[in-house]
């Protein structure tokens, strides 16, 4: 199954123009104050000289945040974002594969430092943007009292239990984790029905496709789910950290477009946001 594809915007863009723009865009997001972006004076400039189209690739685990971070950035600046929204893993192989993306935001850092290694991404680009997290998520009318921890998919009412697939998406991997240390896996596992990424694993449970999932709790705190259903935290010394990258790909169309925009995610605004949705930012990760 291809990985879930959501793109935002595209237009056509005057290609003289396009470094002009760019120039000036990351000028004005690094010359802004903390929180705060000239929107409507880079706006009216930007509409003169667009900086072109940045093709992004993002884990499914970003799909919400990322919806805000681009309208704000599109807002900003008058580029245009394409985003692709999938498991990490299948992003990687395509990538590999040649697929033309501009920004890889990874759920495992790890994917992004392999492309430096294969030489397919920009030498000292991979970046730390945050860490996540896993939750244990079920519709607001299940019976099951979720604050019995993942114990409670024991139950024999619980026929179905959503992850994302351990093979390639880092979400599932944690799952998987998370539900060995805490000593339920042999006892659930055939009950496991596997995501493409963990967006679709959310959709299984939102759907009651499965009675209950392992999932982001950027996905849990979003628009679409928050308040649909309720969620336990997984206590974090159950899985190993979910520590996620971009990168910058080094056969990039529009390199300077790629660079602002990963610029932008660095900034004070967008870190809020980012922590809005339930991430950890870098700086505050527990030692």
């Amino acid at each position: 199954m291809e990985p879930i594809h959501k793109t935002l915007a595209v237009s056509l863009f005057r290609p003289a123009l396009v470094a002009t723009g760019i120039a000036l865009a990351l000028a004005v997001l690094l010359a802004a104050p903390a929180g705060t972006m000239a929107y409507h004076n880079l706006a009216s400039e930007a509409a003169q000289k667009p900086c072109g189209v940045v093709t992004i690739a993002a884990a499914a685990d970003l799909m919400y945040a990322m919806n805000e971070i681009v309208a704000n950035f599109e807002k900003a600046t008058g580029c245009i974002l394409r985003v692709s929204t999938g498991s990490s893993g299948n992003f990687l192989s395509q990538i590999e594969n040649g697929a033309p993306f501009d920004v890889f935001f990874s759920a495992d850092i790890e994917y992004p430092r392999k492309l430096e290694t294969e030489g397919l991404a920009v030498t000292g680009s991979t970046y730390l943007y945050a860490v996540g997290k896993i939750v244990l998520w079920v519709r607001n009318d299940s019976r099951l009292d979720i604050g019995r921890g993942v114990a409670v998919l024991r139950d024999s009412s619980v026929h179905k239990v959503a992850i994302a697939n351990p093979q390639h998406a880092p979400y599932g991997r944690a799952a998987e984790q998370a539900l060995q240390k805490a000593g339920v896996y042999d006892a659930i596992k055939a009950r496991l029905v596997l995501g493409e990424n963990i967006s679709q694993a959310a959709e299984f449970v939102e759907s009651g496709n499965a009675d209950a999932g392992i999932l982001a709790l950027s996905l849990a705190l979003s628009p679409e789910l928050k308040e649909k259903g309720r969620f336990w935290r997984i206590p974090e010394d159950l899985y190993t950290p979910i520590q996620q990258g971009v990168v910058l790909i080094r056969a990039s169309q529009n390199p300077q477009g790629a660079r602002a925009f990963l610029e932008y995610v660095k900034t004070p605004a967008m870190a809020a946001l980012l922590e809005r949705y339930g991430f950890v930012l870098p700086g505050k990760v527990k030692p």
